[in-house]
């Protein structure tokens, strides 16, 4: 799975320098509180990189929060196991 995840990264990572060699012309953009002339390379090489970072963290904390839940099930079942066999060892009274 790691092999994936780092064939995919490389794949990526070489499709934005593709992009980046074949856009060098000035172009104007407009964000909320300026204006500025980037190169076109340099705008689709931010977008790109800060849709990955975000991507990321989202899957991350996503990851860890199931990972949490996971443990914390975890942790009851081994308290309802434990539970479950004392209560199997007791005798049955009548």
């Amino acid at each position: 799975m790691k092999i994936i995840s780092i064939l995919i990264l490389v794949v990526c990572f070489l499709i934005t320098l593709a992009l980046g060699a074949q856009n060098q012309e000035l172009v104007n953009f407009n964000y909320l509180v300026a204006q500025g002339e980037f190169q076109m390379s340099t705008l689709l090489g931010i977008a790109f990189g800060s849709g990955f970072t975000i991507g990321w963290l989202i899957c991350g904390m996503l990851y860890l929060k199931a990972r949490f839940s996971r443990n914390r099930l975890n942790k009851k079942v081994v308290k309802q196991q434990k539970e479950l066999d004392q209560l199997r060892a007791e005798p049955v009274k009548e």
